[in-house]
């Protein structure tokens, strides 16, 4: 297995790398977000495959930090949501001020894990605000608008997917669709009532997606892979 590369539909590119050095098996995560595995001689190809997927949690959250640098926040940044403007400010503590439609975040400084990990909590829970207040009203009108019916409605930070149906018809939604333009918002909260009717991805599902669309569900499902279930 040595030398092989992987592509896993969440954790991207994967190599496996064998070290005769190595006692353990181990997994890092570089600067492009692609994994390397390397694994002593004597590992298995199941032991080994089985330690990535037991460990990845782990790598999607390293993955996330990566991202985090990549797009690192700075007293010039400033992210605008569906209702709030937010500046970051450098300070002598930590600190949030809203006012009126302005979130003020202080920092001692941009470069630290631990103020990257703070403004990513804070973002994330202006995030959540948002998506309860915005995000099922919304789903309750277009469910009265195409006839649908769901039973509760959750929201939910998930770094796999942006929704999903379970088989008794409860909704949860991801609160990272707060940073999607309102278009695609609509076609994720529709593609999850569509399956309160049709429980698969099969012809029908699409069939009636594309319906209540405008003939766009596939353009609109494309559009949606362009963005990351990650908070910045």
């Amino acid at each position: 297995m040595s030398g092989k590369v992987v592509q896993y539909k969440q954790i991207g590119t994967v190599t496996f790398l064998k070290n005769r050095r190595s006692k353990n098996i181990k997994i890092s995560v570089k600067p492009d977000k692609s994994v390397l595995v390397s694994f002593p001689f004597y590992c298995t190809t199941k032991e080994i495959l089985t330690f990535v997927h037991k460990n990845e949690d782990w790598i999607l959250a390293q993955q996330q930090k990566v991202e985090l640098r990549r797009n690192k926040i700075d007293a010039n940044s400033k992210i605008e949501t569906k209702l709030y403007s937010i500046e970051f400010v450098l300070g002598e503590k930590y600190d949030v001020v809203t006012q009126k439609a302005t979130v003020r975040i202080t920092v001692i400084d941009f470069e630290s894990d631990k103020t990257q990990d703070y403004i990513e909590y804070i973002i994330t829970q202006i995030y959540r605000f948002e998506a309860k207040k915005l995000l099922v009203p919304r789903l309750v009108e277009l469910a009265a608008k195409q006839g649908f019916q769901f039973q509760r409605a959750t929201i939910r930070n998930n770094k796999r997917n942006w929704g999903s149906c379970s088989s008794k018809n409860n909704i949860s939604l991801n609160l990272q669709m707060m940073k999607l333009p309102d278009e695609l918002i609509d076609y994720i909260l529709l593609h999850e009532l569509v399956h309160t009717q049709i429980k698969n991805h099969g012809p029908k599902f699409w069939e009636k997606l594309n319906e209540i669309t405008n003939n766009k569900a596939r353009e609109l499902a494309k559009q949606v892979k362009r963005y990351s279930t990650y908070t910045l």
